[in-house]
């Protein structure tokens, strides 16, 4: 397929480049020592990605441990409700641990086995990561450190319960709005003292080369699965696919399937309460280029040039930018970014749970509702709804907050 002049068939041979950019995008913008630490990473996942052993041993782990592969579920009631188009969910709420996060967490944990490290490091929003990551950390028998804004602490409090119980050490984050950006922030400092004997590794598809490009590639098991189901399901392929979009893992292992289809994809970034900033996370809408975290990308600026305030009520999506892959697919024009608020989302949370009994996480939920949204345009045809994770996390905080809907 050929989008813009772009060949999506050769597309993953061709990006990241050598430099890890996407076009102006990527990049790894760090001290000359965490460069050295990066280009060991990217030499080992080079050496590794290719391996048979290690291949193999990753589908058993898929297999065995995590219950892949994960289905997809016809939302028969709900699209009933919407008119013709058929609503469709790749069920990655069914990955163990209860997101899509664990694809990547384990990939990485047995590079850092491979890699002889003893520890890995972490930043988490929403709390998914960190437990993925405690939980391939307990499997491997490596220690496991993770780096969580306070705020997010008190609003994630079973998964800050499940990383502890798991064995891992969740620290604190107390400065600037302790939230996801400060828990990277933090992160990176702790990987910068101790990256001799630890791997970071990043939640998303964002961070210096290779990250961007690594979490991809463990993440784009979710786009194969679900082209390969969803054509058995059907005889043919989706008219539209959406994920949410916040860093942009799930989105970006999700869209990996199909950029070479003709198929519309839409990534949904959190709206939140409205487009003053500081009052949303829209990134890739609203942004500019900057560069942040040792990447360049499209990134929301305050007066100063720095990173501004971000809000969403989904804390895995509240980042200040987005990965560079996505920025690229952004100016390209092959996939539509577009936003989703709070209370669409909150009405998406409860319409799924109660229409076809399945809690999505809040994250999932804004796909969830720009879906919706989607289908009443569409009149006809399918959509595919990358649902990234289950709602357990959020139960507490969406009672106290909006009650019973």
């Amino acid at each position: 397929m050929i989008h813009n002049g772009m060949e999506f068939d050769t597309y993953f041979k061709n990006y990241p480049d050598k430099d890890g950019f996407f076009g102006k995008y990527g990049g790894a913008y760090i001290t000359e020592e965490l460069k050295a630490a990066m280009d060991e990473i990217t030499e080992a996942y080079f050496t590794i990605c290719k391996s048979a052993k290690f291949i193999s041993e990753l589908r058993r782990i898929r297999k065995e441990f995590q219950g892949r592969p994960t289905p997809i579920s016809h939302l028969e009631r709900l699209s009933g409700k919407l008119g013709n188009v058929q609503l469709y969910v790749k069920r990655e709420d069914l990955n163990h641990t209860g997101a899509h996060k664990l694809n990547h967490c384990m990939g990485e944990a047995l590079l850092a086995k491979y890699m002889g490290k003893k520890k890995v490091i972490a930043e988490t929003g929403a709390g998914q990561h960190g437990v993925a990551l405690a939980t391939a950390a307990a499997y491997f028998g490596l220690e496991c450190d993770i780096y969580m804004g306070s705020v997010d602490i008190k609003k994630q409090a079973p998964n800050v319960a499940r990383m502890k119980i798991l064995g891992a050490n969740v620290v604190e984050v107390t400065h600037g709005l302790a939230t996801l950006k400060e828990a990277v922030d933090a992160a990176f400092a702790a990987y910068a003292r101790e990256y001799k004997d630890s791997i970071y590794c990043i939640g998303s598809v964002l961070g210096p080369h290779p990250f961007p490009m690594m979490v991809r590639d463990f993440q784009s098991v979710v786009g194969i699965e679900a082209r390969e189901q969803f054509m058995e399901m059907t005889g043919e392929l989706p008219d539209a696919i959406v994920a949410c979009v916040g860093g942009g893992s799930n989105a970006m292992g999700f869209f990996s399937g199909f950029l070479n289809d003709p198929v519309d994809i839409y990534g949904v970034e959190p709206l939140g309460r409205g487009t003053t900033l500081g009052d949303h996370a829209a990134s890739l809408k609203y942004g500019e280029e900057g560069i942040m975290h040792g990447f360049n990308s499209l990134m929301l600026k305050d007066e100063n040039g720095e990173p501004a305030p971000v809000y969403s009520v989904a804390s895995g999506l509240d980042y200040p930018s987005s990965g560079p892959e996505h920025a690229f697919l952004h100016d390209l024009g092959r996939v539509t970014y577009d936003v989703i608020d709070d209370e669409d989302t909150i009405d998406a949370f409860f319409a799924l749970s109660k229409t076809e009994g399945i809690i999505p996480a809040i994250e999932s939920s804004h796909a969830v509702a720009y879906a919706i949204k989607l289908a009443q345009k569409m009149g006809r045809g399918s959509i595919l709804i990358n649902l990234s994770g289950r709602g357990d996390k959020d139960m507490d905080f969406i009672i106290e907050k909006y009650g019973i809907r």
